[in-house]
């Protein structure tokens, strides 16, 4: 459903836009200008690029990133905000050189604009949503629930939100979190204990995960959080008395239980999107504009030391996923034959050419394409081998929390550490790129991808 759901806003927003185009061409030709209407170049070209246009606003907007929580008021605001922007847009891009007798003329072009493309675009979508909240409240077809308490509250908790009948949770199972309460074991199937949550996340689908436990027990339920890697499941818990109080609980719908959700994303969707739009440009105009540079390092890399040109390396990237990073070669070829290696300062594997590359960070530059592949961002943690993974857990299980979000060609961590040269340095770095997480933004992405092209200028990497 969630593709399919997808599509099928794509497919609305582009003939809404359409039509509405169309219709204003249309309108603006016989009631405005007094001309015959005709299909003429300029109406195909407009029919053709501006439903486009539209579609890359409503991206950038975060419409598509997640179709299923786009309730009826979310639509509404969301398809006022881009109907403004886009009539905005086209107006002085199309309309404002038009010639026109009286100026007012400019003013009714403008409001004939919006008002079509406002009616044509929110009427199919309030009805698409429509149809999406009826299906998600038919049993079995709602969003998948996962219960962790199996307590008397957890229960409760369970027969309060089943018995909504604007219910759109269905319940998978539930997970305890002290090993003797079951009380919810003849409503739904026991899935496990909370020590192994990941691998219970790993072999069931899950939307959504209500905590039944006291939102005041903060330790246990950081520790919850921490073994959560997907930021897409919308993770709720009940909120306590003194949050009640002290005015911090944000109500987000009328009908159901109390619930709070607990936001571990604080890019908002707009901006997420935004940033995975600036990777692929950005990363498309580096591959070209770069291109003497890439053979130049290719060329010298050949030449320097027997081997392949480029590095591949099996790295874990967006939620635990692997993946084959891209980096020009800096070591001699098997530098790793006695096993997994960290690189340090005076690491005789590196040749000449590669300690020249790993200063000036040329030896990432291949990772654009990781980028455009959607394996990698331009701004986030570094990726990591499962082997050193494993080991850093043991120390810092927090560190996983780093692979809830794309890895990224530079980071924080990387711009204060360079390359690790052990565990240590690896935990001092993910610190960073904690940081980075609890605080990203587009502004700081931008920031830390300034000081890397500091660091690339005057080869003062690590």
């Amino acid at each position: 459903m969630r593709r399919y759901g997808t599509v099928w806003i794509i497919l609305v927003d582009l003939l809404s836009a359409a039509f509405a185009w169309s219709t204003f061409y249309f309108l603006r030709a016989t009631w405005l200008e007094h001309k015959a209407f005709e299909f003429n170049p300029t109406f195909y070209l407009g029919v053709s690029l501006v439903p486009l246009a539209y579609l890359l606003l409503y991206y950038l907007q975060g419409t598509y990133l997640n179709v299923r929580r786009l309730y009826r008021l979310k639509i509404i605001q969301l398809t006022l905000i881009a109907s403004i922007i886009g009539s905005l847009m086209l107006f002085f891009v199309l309309l404002l050189d038009d010639d026109v007798i009286n100026y007012k003329d400019h003013y009714v072009s403008f409001l004939l604009l919006w008002t079509i493309h406002l009616g044509f675009t929110l009427i199919p979508r309030v009805i698409w949503s429509t149809f999406l909240i009826h299906h998600l409240r038919t049993a079995g077809k709602g969003f998948r629930t996962l219960i962790i308490g199996g307590s008397e509250k957890a229960l409760r908790i369970y027969n309060e939100v089943n018995d909504d009948e604007h219910n759109v949770n269905t319940f998978i199972g539930y997970v305890n979190v002290n090993g003797t309460d079951h009380s919810l074991q003849d409503a739904m199937p026991y899935l496990g204990h909370v020590n192994d949550l990941e691998e219970i996340l790993a072999k069931h689908s899950v939307d959504e995960i209500i905590i039944a436990i006291e939102s005041s027990d903060h330790d246990r339920l950081q520790r919850i959080l921490t073994k959560i890697n997907d930021l897409r499941i919308i993770v709720k818990v009940l909120p306590d008395m003194y949050e009640l109080l002290s005015g911090t609980i944000k109500m987000t719908n009328i009908y159901g239980t109390l619930f709070m959700a607990i936001n571990r994303d604080v890019m908002p969707l707009w901006q997420q999107a935004l940033k995975r739009f600036m990777d692929i440009v950005l990363s498309a105009i580096a591959l070209v504009l770069l291109l003497p540079v890439f053979l130049i390092c290719a060329i010298l890399v050949k030449v320097s030391s027997t081997g392949p040109i480029f590095f591949l390396q099996e790295r874990i990237g967006l939620n635990n996923r692997p993946f084959q990073i891209i980096k020009f070669r800096t070591m001699v070829v098997n530098a790793e034959k006695e096993g997994p290696q960290l690189s340090s300062a005076n690491d005789r594997r590196i040749t000449p050419v590669g300690r020249f590359m790993r200063k000036t960070r040329l030896d990432e530059f291949p990772q654009f394409i990781n980028v455009i592949f959607g394996h990698m961002s331009l701004v986030g943690p570094r990726p990591e081998r499962q082997f050193y993974i494993d080991q850093i857990v043991q120390h810092e299980p927090q560190y996983l929390i780093l692979n809830r979000v794309r890895p990224g060609i530079t980071s924080w961590g990387q711009v204060k550490y360079g390359y690790a040269e052990n565990v240590e340095q690896m935990l001092d770095r993910m610190k960073y790129d904690l940081l980075y997480i609890n605080n990203r933004s587009i502004a700081l992405d931008l920031k830390i991808m300034f000081y890397t092209i500091a660091i690339v200028l005057k080869a003062k990497g690590k």
